[in-house]
């Protein structure tokens, strides 16, 4: 049987912990401009994933509204995008089993962002953890989402998805689930520590030095940048010359990023400076963006109960969508359909 794939994108964001300037570089500023392509926009905030690891419950649930008021501050309209809450949806779940039955260990030995995370005490870490590519995958083929804007560091999962559909199909003999395609772009689509520019910036890190988040001001803002790590050496015309700096090269690119510029553009801007001209002009450009932002969220924040009317209208609209392809699913696999 062939089906009809319509134009989709599907991403989503964990919604553990204060989101931070790598997740609007990285994400949030792809997903407003992907909502003004004409392509059908799903985005979610993948509560069912945070739960891999112990979350408090009541910081889970002012997490879930803080991210969707991220979301809509950074420009998200929730009338053209469908924005909702994983739990929601009970097609995640219940697909992500249908696919737990199709994916194959080996496959899910091969991610490495287990062994990552895990770390040295993976015998004690959860079933949830091992598995939570399938249910990304069941995140993604729930929506038969075509296209899915990730970081570099997610590319892994998105392939796993296509091997994981491509078998559906094959193992049942239809062309049921579309092979979604990895979008990846951008100068600063993995932005990296302010302290360390060999980390990737995390919400997770110990030091919040480390990090821009979005509910920072502007003053915390430009203080941060003011003390990010860098070296002595004046800035070069062009990247080849950062190819052995980390911490310069991301700030060049979280500037670059921040003011629609390339890395180049802003090297020519500042060939021959140090960064004691170059952080000041950087933090400008990143309130500019950012600060607007946060107080947006400020905003949104102060009445939970119509981010809560938001997220629960999405997961109607989401439903409405991957229930039916849920449905199919079942029905391919053999089981008898109530409904």
């Amino acid at each position: 049987m062939t089906e009809a794939k319509t134009q989709r994108i599907f991403s989503g964001i964990q919604p553990s912990g204060h989101l931070t300037l790598g997740n609007y570089l990285g994400a949030l500023k792809r997903f407003v401009e992907r909502q003004n392509e004409g392509i059908e926009t799903v985005y979610c905030l993948v509560d069912l994933h945070a739960i891999t690891v112990w979350q408090e419950p009541e910081a889970l649930r002012q997490q879930t509204r803080e991210a969707a008021a991220a979301f809509m501050a950074a420009g998200i309209d929730p009338a053209r995008s469908i924005l909702f809450n994983q739990s929601q949806v009970p097609a995640h779940a219940e697909l992500a089993w249908l696919l737990n039955c199709v994916a194959r260990l080996g496959w899910m030995n091969r991610m490495t962002q287990f062994k990552d995370k895990a770390g040295k005490n993976s015998e004690k870490a959860s079933l949830g953890l091992y598995a939570y590519p399938a249910l990304m995958a069941a995140d993604i083929l729930a929506y038969h989402a075509t296209h899915v804007p990730v970081g570099e560091d997610q590319k892994q999962h998105v392939e796993l998805t296509r091997d994981i559909a491509a078998k559906f199909n094959h193992d049942y003999g239809v062309d049921f689930f579309p092979l979604p395609e990895p979008v990846i772009e951008g100068a600063a689509t993995r932005v990296m520590s302010l302290r360390d520019g060999s980390k990737k910036m995390s919400k997770s890190d110990p030091s919040d030095a480390s990090r821009i988040n979005l509910t920072d001001d502007a003053d915390t803002i430009a203080q941060k940048f003011r003390k990010a790590r860098t070296d002595a050496e004046p800035l070069p015309g062009s990247m080849e010359g950062l190819k052995d700096r980390p911490e310069a090269r991301n700030l060049v690119n979280i500037y670059a990023a921040l003011a629609g510029e390339t890395p180049d553009q802003v090297l020519t801007q500042f060939e021959g400076q140090g960064f004691g001209a170059f952080k000041p002009a950087l933090a400008d450009v990143a309130v500019s963006v950012l600060a607007p932002i946060s107080t947006r969220m400020t905003e949104y924040l102060a009445d939970p109960a119509e981010i809560d009317r938001i997220l629960g209208a999405g997961a109607v609209r989401a439903e409405a969508i991957s229930a039916p392809v849920v449905g199919k699913a079942r029905e391919i696999m053999g089981m008898i359909r109530s409904r």
